[in-house]
């Protein structure tokens, strides 16, 4: 079964629900900004696609942050970690886990592949 990670209202994730419903995939659906986001699930997916595809560096909660804030999320992977929990919205979005790793962000071939 699929796995998606996200903000219900984000309209990556809205586009997501939309093409996985058309393709009649079955999902479980994950909001972080409701449900929070667990150190060990931010770690597999540090471990499997790395920190420049995870953290959402064009949005708008990056730019709010103060130097050193983004310094220290930067500075290791548990501040990265311990920052991405206290922000979520800085993870991108949609996450799709799948049987054979993740997908980030919205990637329609990618999905389309999933069938």
């Amino acid at each position: 079964m699929l796995k998606i990670y996200g903000i219900k209202n984000c309209s990556s994730v809205k586009k997501a629900f939309t093409l996985l419903d058309e393709l009649q995939l079955t999902y479980e659906f994950h909001d972080y900004k409701k449900q929070g986001i667990d150190a060990d699930t931010l770690k597999t997916w540090l471990d499997a696609v790395g920190a420049d595809v995870v953290l959402n560096k064009r949005g708008t909660t990056w730019r709010k942050l103060s130097e050193a804030e983004q310094q220290y999320a930067l500075s290791s992977e548990n501040a990265l970690i311990e920052t991405l929990i206290a922000h979520t919205s800085l993870i991108k979005r949609p996450i799709l886990a799948t049987a054979h790793g993740f997908v980030v962000g919205f990637d329609e071939a990618q999905y389309k592949n999933l069938v």
